[in-house]
């Protein structure tokens, strides 16, 4: 709930901020004839309807998990934050498409000295703005926000553009007016482009933060019969939503109860000090007691690793019994086939090793993609 306030006040300061500016920036517009202070104001209306979706979003994704929505409602701040990039664009594309029609039919246009110092304060607030939103969005880690603020502070280059657009024709009797507002749709457009692109990320299922995954690790790794941390995985339900897998390393000694109690531990530890949902602690067994093991491991190991664009081997163990050689890689996503690769890495594997059957498993890792 907190964070939720947090993202709701911090939406409405903009709002307030940016519809006065917006209505300042629409009556000096249509008082000198400028078009591009009119596609200013319609950019500071632009970032209202961002302020007014992301509290919709934030409101929408706190609602508690129901029988249709188990996992709760997090996503819904990707969705919001999607709708503001569309929003975003069509304002850009529309600012280009008058800015245009300027070109090709001036008009007149007629600057006041205290519009123009209207236009400067504006710049000013902007600053402020943007800055406040990106510090607050990273803070609750909302990318509706981050993103409304690095729109704001991009807003600063465009109101700045006006600002000197009408100094030039004050100076001058020079008109840039039409150009300014190309130049001004272009760059809101490629703003509502890159926050949609994030956005798709995220709906998708992009890699999670490296930093989180390798603080994870280590965490489990500092725990007492923890060989290795491998295979996690983490799936997002929205912003400090995770919930995920990984398997560990252990002595195959250890009983199912030693077992239970290790990912017990797991589970709360990671909980507690990152919020993280472990769903599930597969276990992968090290036997070192065979005398062949280590011998075996060894030369699979040179055998895997003598190939390009792998990244890592793990879970590996010999049934001696069944005559299988069981191990996870990890090829790196740069590689040009890496289906290809793994086959050829079986195949070496089979013919070092022709009395027994490699069970090799193409894996992929959250921290190791």
């Amino acid at each position: 709930m907190d964070r939720e306030k947090t993202i709701v006040r911090t939406s409405l300061i903009g709002i307030a901020a940016n519809v006065l500016l917006a209505a300042l920036k629409a009556v000096i517009g249509f008082l000198s004839g400028s078009i591009a202070v009119i596609t200013d104001a319609v950019n500071n209306l632009t970032d209202v309807m961002s302020s007014v979706v992301t509290i919709i979003g934030a409101k929408y994704a706190n609602k508690r998990p129901d029988k249709e929505h188990p996992l709760g409602h997090g996503r819904a701040e990707y969705l919001s934050t999607a709708v503001i990039s569309v929003l975003v664009t069509y304002a850009g594309i529309t600012a280009i498409v008058e800015s245009v029609k300027k070109i090709l039919d001036p008009g007149e246009i007629s600057y006041e000295t205290l519009q123009v110092v209207i236009l400067v304060m504006a710049v000013v607030v902007k600053i402020f703005l943007g800055t406040y939103f990106v510090k607050i969005g990273k803070k609750v880690n909302s990318d509706a926000l981050t993103d409304s603020g690095k729109d704001a502070l991009g807003d600063v280059f465009v109101s700045s553009a006006t600002v000197l657009a009408a100094l030039i024709y004050i100076f001058t009797s020079f008109s840039i007016e039409g150009y300014v507002g190309i130049v001004i749709g272009a760059f809101i457009i490629k703003a509502g482009v890159e926050m949609l692109t994030d956005t798709i990320g995220d709906i998708l299922g992009k890699r999670p933060d490296a930093e989180l995954t390798r603080n994870l690790k280590e965490t489990i790794c500092e725990m007492d019969g923890v060989y290795g941390v491998y295979d996690l995985i983490l799936h997002n339900y929205g912003p400090e939503k995770y919930m995920g897998s990984a398997h560990i390393e252990i002595d195959a000694s250890k009983n199912a109860d030693e077992i239970d109690v290790l990912s017990r531990k797991i589970t709360h530890t990671v909980y507690a000090e990152y919020g993280v949902v472990i769903e599930a602690v597969g276990v992968y067994a090290r036997d070192d007691k065979h005398p062949e093991t280590s011998k075996i491991r060894a030369k699979v190991s040179d055998i895997v690793f003598s190939h390009d664009y792998v990244m890592q081997m793990h879970g590996f163990r010999v049934d001696y019994e069944n005559k299988e050689i069981y191990c996870d890689i990890i090829i790196g996503f740069d590689a040009p086939d890496r289906e290809a690769l793994y086959d050829h890495i079986v195949k070496d594997i089979a013919e070092a090793y022709p009395d027994m059957t490699p069970c090799v498993v193409l894996d992929i890792d959250a921290s190791d993609m």
